[in-house]
């Protein structure tokens, strides 16, 4: 089914090409850095050039990668004014902090160290410009700590309320949005993977010279930390994993459901849908291979609790819609209330009761004008609406899960390789590590249609319906942003491609450390008088 040029769907596929488009830089430099860091730190405790050379080489790849990722970040901001000028209006006050933050605290200190970083060799001390490199990786994860918060609250609205007075969501606890279980456990996952990402990279390029006979003693170092850190990463991964996916059952019901493609609820503990066809319009999967029990280990960590299928979410979904009729025509009646006098107490009363499910009464916007003028038909149209796309989300979710247990396998049987220094002994291993060079990026990318697909219809989960989000836009005008957007972003991928490729064949250039530190007064030689040397 294609999807209507309409100015929501526009929207969505703008912030969707722009977003995972940006996301191909995020976990090469969350990784790279902290990388950097360590095998910096080597070079200064050992005082051995070849870690510093091998800093200098990978911090050179970072370089490239963070340029072209600042440059797409910044786009995606500006998105938010103009295609989704009312979501920022409705929820500007809650989502706009810790972009700040993370715009104040962490991108200008990742900024000014990066600079240091490239630039201070022969200007700082080696203690010096290894706190550089650690403020510099700090200053990374910082920036995808506050990110990630934001997103994690679009997730799972938690620390706020919603306003009357002002139509606005508003924060009533900011400790409450930045300890946000949902966002937390994205934080770890997420930077995991990128240290994930950085590692398989980091092993694929020191594979390939080893296969090609070049710059052997930085390959073989540079894949025994890669193997070591992202075998960690790794089983953080893995863990944090199925953290979310619990958090996910708890919070996002709907998305767990779609994910796993259970249309009825299954007595507990239900079982995992290892393969299967989902067929969204008949509510069937076929061809399906279940595993019993795993599913609710996963989603419930209880052989008792029962995980809810999609058609009694939807059944549930039409009862909030119709409680969110009663907070819109109560919401309706407070702000008809002249300026200066008291709203009827019956209106505040009904507000109360019902006012956590407006957002649902506004699913109805994409029928009706007025929800309270909807039809049974319109309300069980809109619960159905909060079925995302099954079958995309079933199929991506497997994709991630599976590449998260082959990353495992790869690094742990490279840390064991170079455990006994074999990492030169099996070639067709070392070309496996070449090819899995994208395979970090592909589950990256599933991750985040998983978190953002599977949260339609909502841009704030239970708040907003995205319907309702956007910006007052004609189609064409958006149309073109998004074909602009296209084009730019492919030529800056060839380029960043092409620069990265270029500066992995010319490999590592020669280095010399400074002979006398930095920044210390030389000792002044005595003069060798005639007849004194020896």
């Amino acid at each position: 089914m294609m999807m209507e040029l309409d100015i929501v769907s526009l929207s969505r596929l703008q912030f969707a090409v722009t977003a995972m488009y940006h996301f191909l830089f995020v976990p090469l430099t969350l990784g790279l850095s902290i990388l950097l860091a360590i095998m910096e730190t080597v070079y200064v405790m050992t005082g051995r050039l070849i870690w510093r050379q091998m800093t200098k080489f990978w911090g050179t790849l970072f370089g490239i990668n963070f340029v072209t990722g600042v440059a797409t970040g910044v786009v995606m901001e500006f998105q938010f004014g103009m295609n989704w000028s009312y979501y920022s209006h409705y929820v500007g006050d809650i989502f706009g902090a810790p972009l700040a933050l993370e715009g104040l605290m962490a991108f200008f200190l990742e900024a000014t160290f990066i600079g240091l970083f490239f630039f201070g060799w022969d200007r700082l001390s080696k203690i010096g410009h290894l706190t550089v490199t650690y403020l510099m990786a700090i200053g990374s994860n910082i920036s995808a700590l506050w990110i990630l918060v934001a997103n994690g609250w679009m997730q799972n609205p938690v620390g706020s309320r919603f306003n009357p007075e002002t139509m606005r969501m508003e924060i009533t606890d900011f400790f409450a949005v930045v300890f946000n279980p949902v966002a937390q456990a994205k934080v770890v996952h997420t930077v995991s993977a990128g240290y994930v990402t950085a590692s398989i990279f980091i092993l694929g390029v020191s594979a390939w010279y080893m296969l090609k006979g070049r710059h052997l003693e930085l390959a073989k170092r540079s894949m025994t930390v890669a193997a070591s850190f992202g075998l960690a990463g790794a089983l953080s991964v893995v863990v944090l994993g199925d953290e979310s996916g619990y958090l996910t059952s708890d919070h996002q019901s709907m998305k767990m459901a779609a994910i796993e493609a259970m249309w009825d609820t299954e007595p507990a503990p239900a079982s995992f849908t290892l393969i299967g066809v989902p067929d969204q319009e008949n509510r069937v999967t076929h061809y399906a291979i279940h595993i019993p029990y795993v599913m609710g280990l996963i989603g419930t960590r209880s052989l008792t609790i029962e995980i809810p299928g999609i058609n009694q979410l939807v059944l549930q979904a039409q009862d909030r819609i119709r409680d969110g009729i009663r907070a819109y025509d109560a919401l309706q009646t407070i702000k008809a209330t002249p300026r200066g006098e008291q709203a009827p107490a019956e209106a505040k009363q009904a507000f109360e009761q019902y006012g956590e499910r407006l957002g649902y009464g506004l699913l109805l916007k994409k029928y009706v004008d007025d929800p309270r003028t909807a039809t049974d038909e319109q309300i069980v149209a809109a619960a159905n609406d909060t079925v995302p796309g099954v079958l995309p989300l079933f199929i991506a979710f497997r994709v991630m899960v599976g590449l998260s247990f082959y990353f495992l396998l790869l690094t742990g049987t490279f840390f064991f390789l170079s455990a006994r220094r074999k990492l030169d002994k099996h070639r067709w291993l070392l070309w496996v590590a070449v090819f899995s060079i994208p395979l970090p990026w592909l589950a990256a990318e599933m991750g985040w249609l998983v978190a953002e697909f599977g949260r339609q219809p909502w841009s704030i989960e239970g708040v907003l319906p995205t319907a309702v989000a956007v910006s007052n836009l004609s189609p064409v005008t958006v149309l073109i942003s998004l074909t602009g957007f296209i084009l730019i972003y492919t030529v800056l991928f060839i380029i960043e491609m092409g620069v990265m490729i270029r500066a992995i064949r010319n490999g590592p250039q020669p280095d010399h450390a400074p002979v006398s530190a930095p920044f210390e007064k030389p000792v002044p030689s005595k003069p060798v008088q005639i007849g004194e040397a020896k």
